[in-house]
């Protein structure tokens, strides 16, 4: 396992994280003693940073998590976001989304709490609302450091300016289809000391010969003909683009975590395999950055 320091939380990471959203079923039927053999298994391979939010199976992920997590809690950074997209972010939301989530949780403290895909609320009242809500659970010990997420970069800047975050979270902005966030989001946040989480480095599935349901038909051509201009990256096993995918994000120093999000313990010890300390080829990625420069996959 490769680990790195977490911008300038102090904290030590591994560049693997598990990601919360598929443990609850989000995405396909899961079963809960497999859910808490992979977190077990997870943990002892050297996965010390695990991510998730009330918004994955409204709540199930966390309780998930929670249990296990029981007689091990010390052993991770635990990572969990508020509020939810369909319910307010005001204050005393806020304050209640975070309560819910400890004891879901099981636990005293949550070491990062994300104010959870920003673009959904109004700036205002993620300033003046969300955030002096969180810096207060802060101060009364329930949280440990803040940060932000959305996949919007213009929006990810701007609130990165205002220096109210310790990390920020985007998703399907660098990976091999769309690796939009190098060229502001990652230099910004590597000058500011910023923590920075790569979510969905597989492109919803898409190089994984997979997309998610929801994606729309304009997306997926897109994506397609993009996937072609990469066969040279194609490894000979099936899903041959799911290891120079991980091992693209990986390999950044600027990304300190890349989550895996998976809820099978093959796909997970496949993906732990990539974190060897190798990255792609410096030929490979230079030409990979020359493909698409500048020029985002999903909208």
């Amino acid at each position: 396992m490769q680990y790195t320091m977490f911008g300038k939380t102090g904290l030590k990471v591994s560049k693997i994280g598990l990601g919360g959203a598929p443990l609850a079923g989000d995405f396909g039927k899961t079963d809960e003693e497999e859910v808490q053999r992979l977190i077990h298994e997870s943990i002892d391979s050297g996965i010390n940073f695990i991510d998730t939010a009330p918004l994955y199976g409204r709540g199930e992920s966390e309780r998930r998590i929670g249990n296990a997590l029981i007689g091990r809690r010390d052993r991770v950074v635990l990572a969990s976001k508020a509020v939810r997209f369909d319910l307010s972010y005001d204050y005393d939301s806020t304050i209640r989304s975070v309560e819910d989530s400890l004891k879901r949780l099981q636990t005293d403290w949550i070491d990062l709490l994300q104010i959870h895909d920003v673009e959904t609320q109004p700036y205002d009242v993620i300033m003046n609302e969300t955030v002096p809500a969180l810096q207060k659970l802060r101060r009364d010990g329930k949280i440990r450091f803040i940060g932000v997420t959305t996949r919007d970069l213009p929006l990810l800047l701007r609130y990165m300016k205002t220096d109210s975050f310790d990390t920020i979270q985007f998703y399907a902005r660098y990976m091999l289809l769309d690796h939009t966030a190098k060229d502001e989001v990652l230099p910004l946040a590597s000058q500011m000391g910023i923590g920075v989480i790569n979510g969905s480095v597989l492109g919803m599935g898409i190089l994984a010969d997979a997309p998610a349901h929801f994606l729309d038909k304009e997306t997926l051509e897109k994506a397609e003909f993009r996937m072609e201009q990469l066969k040279f990256l194609r490894k000979k096993q099936l899903k041959g683009l799911i290891e120079p995918g991980m091992r693209f994000s990986l390999g950044n120093p600027d990304i300190h975590v890349t989550l895996t999000g998976t809820s099978s313990l093959n796909s997970l010890r496949s993906n732990l395999s990539y974190c060897d300390g190798e990255g792609l080829a410096p030929n490979d990625l230079h030409k990979v950055y020359e493909l698409f420069q500048g020029q985002s996959l999903f909208k």
